[in-house]
């Protein structure tokens, strides 16, 4: 039986499919064969020795330590997608919030509700909040992946002129966008030319801090930014600085800190992206599918650190998951110890993604012990793992 510990409240329509024949939900973390995890933090937890995958309900995975990870044979799985309807009615909000001052306008009528002439005072008063439509307005939209390409088609829809650049857009996210948003092949031209931009890039070294000063110093006057991407994307003194000098207008953030929740300008959302009962559902049901498929029949799909990988249900009399280094001479050291021990591998599948990589090999007759032991004697291999 599998034992299954979820670090955060996952939804039940995503639990519900762990019978209990096969998987049990577990209070000690240090028993788990697989964590199911939304936003809790694991760089400072210990990492089980029993612990097989980490399911994370959600994109980004800036909560677990991959490198750990990989190096002790644990494959790690997001969600990638799942979430991607409720992010992006996220960022329509603030796109909006952002051209009409509502938020402005809701807190004035706070102060003066108890007021019997609130009907005056809101006719007389209501100019202060006057915004902009944002219909013939221009948006650029940074980053065409499940995210991005949904703002692209939906700000479309809404009459607004769409430019996108994604240098490294997936073929499906290519086929779903419309072909009346405009691609750019240079972000110098985004910030030429948008009224707002919207960043829907992950966080990497490369494009940590890509919104400064330099950055900025390309834009409009009064641009509007919009970040429901990652915190660390944007340089928050160079931030502030453009919000104070006017070249900012807005900045609309779904990651308020202790320093931006206090700018001037900033419209500071509490991480709400995803926060809807469906995309939590979406993101629990796609987590546990990825999970049990890695468990019970060792494939892969969705993981971060290791490679897509599936030969579907094993219909051999043993299969085995090999997680180890992306080095010369894995699969010939690996065939060899199959060998000498007289065990025929009628089907085998061998990919890698960077460093790591991942063999599953199904047999003529089951696993021995000796033949799993020699396995994890081979250097670069970090784990040998049963399946059948």
């Amino acid at each position: 039986m599998f034992k299954i510990k979820c670090l955060n409240p996952i939804a039940e329509i995503g639990l519900e499919n762990f019978s209990q024949k096969r998987y049990e939900i577990i209070d000690e973390y240090q028993d788990a064969d697989a964590v199911l995890v939304r936003s809790a933090s694991m760089h400072e937890l210990e990492l089980p020795m029993n612990l097989k995958a980490i399911g994370r309900a959600g994109a980004g995975v800036n909560n677990i330590p991959l490198e750990r990870c990989s190096e002790q044979g644990i494959v790690v799985f997001n969600t990638p997608g799942a979430n991607a309807n409720g992010v992006k009615e996220a960022v329509l909000a603030g796109l909006l919030i952002a051209s009409r001052n509502y938020i402005g306008g809701v807190n004035w009528i706070q102060t003066i509700k108890n007021d019997e002439n609130i009907a005056k005072k809101v006719e007389r008063g209501k100019k202060q909040f006057a915004g902009t439509e944002i219909s013939g307005k221009k948006i650029g939209v940074i980053g065409l992946g499940a995210i991005g390409a949904m703002v692209a088609n939906a700000c479309k829809s809404l009459g607004m002129e769409v430019f996108g650049y994604d240098p490294f857009i997936s073929v499906d996210s290519a086929w779903s966008l419309s072909k009346e948003v405009k691609r750019i092949n240079t972000l110098d031209d985004i910030y030429a030319s948008c009224d707002f931009i919207t960043v829907h890039v992950p966080l990497l070294e490369s494009t940590r801090n890509m919104i400064n000063n330099e950055a900025i110093s390309k834009m409009k006057d009064g641009v509007v930014i919009l970040n429901f991407s990652r915190d660390l994307l944007i340089n928050e003194d160079d931030m502030e600085e453009a919000l104070i000098n006017g070249q900012v207008k807005r900045y609309v953030t779904d990651f308020p800190n202790d320093r931006t929740a206090k700018m001037e300008g900033v419209i500071a959302i509490p991480h709400l992206g995803a926060s809807t009962e469906e995309s939590e559902d979406n993101c629990a049901l796609m987590a546990v599918k990825e999970v049990k498929a890695y468990l019970q029949n060792g494939n892969i799909k969705n993981s971060v650190n290791y490679p897509n990988c599936d030969m579907g249900v094993c219909v051999y009399a043993g299969r085995l998951a090999i997680n180890h280094k992306n080095i010369p001479n894995m699969i010939a050291q690996i065939t060899t110890v199959c060998a000498r021990e007289n065990i025929n591998i009628n089907d085998m599948i061998n990919k890698s993604k960077g460093e790591w990589a991942y063999t599953l090999l199904d047999l003529g007759i089951p696993a021995t012990e000796v033949l799993i032991k020699d396995l994890e004697s081979i250097e670069g291999v970090v784990k040998v793992r049963k399946i059948k």
